[in-house]
């Protein structure tokens, strides 16, 4: 039996405080359903810039409403240290998802993802030392690799970051580290390596490649490829990063504690390989998928060309073993948005 399996069936006999900050998100929610699945109690806190109330209301509808009688949910912003301390009270654990994603995003409004990024993060460690919360578990990032050219990552070898998300992320371990030791709050941070899955928003300016592609396939829209379709991501379905959060959260071992840790399957998979296997997936359901053909345009701005993770670290750390390989996770995500996805904006 995997550690993770041990820690599901600890936790269903066993109720917890978790705060799950980005709630209302792709990442967020997906936690949210999980930890009211296992029987804990869970406070939300959203101020919907990037999440959606259709994804909290998906989750109710999913665990039944005795499970969501467990969950709290605080519609406020991590800017706001008072949203924060309210969040955190009486808190054992603390997912911190909430912040602005997107390499593009920052390259065009790099104050505002400061202002989330750093200032939202820095509150959400004052309000959970303050909480005296048993652990601080956050999402880090894989931009924090930067130009480091070296494959696989591995976490104590980063580059100079290729954009102010990156910056941003960078300084979220900082932080998370300072307060290790000048406060002694226990911290894990989590380099998500391109994560994808149910509820992953596929419209906006910024959405991500994988739902952006689905909702392109099925709807028979223009779908753009950046560069030559070569360059190559380590994609994680959403279920091992729900596990990754899980056992960061209760991770016994004090050597695991207060550690960076990629999160990923340690594969790599390049654009064009994934537009075939998505298409694949679609063209029985969708017929005109068989005659789609994808848009080359300019590499974007800030992007690395390669990344591929090393996972050693959080396997032996904290007992992580990935469920899904990206060929399982896209049934799974191609099934989901085939009956949930949203009209086009």
């Amino acid at each position: 039996m995997s550690k993770y399996n041990d820690i599901q069936q600890h936790l269903q006999g066993h109720r917890s405080h978790w705060l799950v900050t980005g709630a209302a998100g792709f990442i967020g929610s997906n936690l949210v359903e999980t930890l009211l699945k296992l029987g804990q109690r869970v406070t939300g806190l959203d101020n919907f810039a990037t999440g959606h109330r259709h994804n909290l209301d998906q989750v109710r509808e999913l665990v039944g409403n005795a499970a969501w009688a467990n969950f709290d949910f605080i519609e406020g912003d991590i800017r706001n240290l008072d949203d924060c301390h309210k969040a955190c009270a009486g808190v054992d654990y603390v997912l911190h998802q909430a912040a602005l994603g997107s390499v593009s995003r920052s390259i065009v409004d790099p104050i505002t993802t400061n202002e989330t990024n750093i200032n939202g993060f820095l509150n959400m460690l004052v309000a959970a030392r303050d909480a005296k919360v048993k652990r601080f578990v956050f999402a880090a990032s894989s931009s924090t690799y930067g130009d480091h050219p070296g494959l696989p990552k591995v976490e104590d070898k980063i580059g100079k970051p290729l954009s102010p998300y990156a910056v941003t992320k960078y300084v979220n371990e900082l932080y998370a580290d300072v307060f290790a030791r000048t406060y002694g709050i226990q911290t894990i941070g989590l380099r998500y390596f391109n994560v994808f899955g149910r509820r992953q928003d596929p419209n906006g300016a910024y959405a991500a490649v994988i739902p952006q592609w689905v909702a392109a396939l099925i709807r028979n829209q223009p779908l753009k490829i950046n560069g030559d379709g070569e360059t190559s991501r380590d994609f994680c379905y959403i279920d091992n990063v729900i596990q990754a959060n899980i056992l960061a959260a209760t991770a016994e071992s004090p050597e695991a504690v207060n550690q960076v840790y990629n999160v990923a399957l340690g594969g790599r998979t390049t654009l064009n390989q994934l537009y075939r296997m998505m298409a694949d997936l679609l063209q029985d359901r969708f017929p005109h998928v068989a005659s789609h053909t994808p848009v080359y345009a300019d590499f974007r701005a800030g992007d690395i060309r390669h990344s591929q993770a090393d996972i050693g670290k959080a396997e032996t750390l904290l007992g992580y073993a990935p469920t899904h390989r990206i060929a399982e996770g896209l049934k799974e995500a191609m099934d989901w948005y085939v009956l949930n996805l949203p009209p086009a904006k």
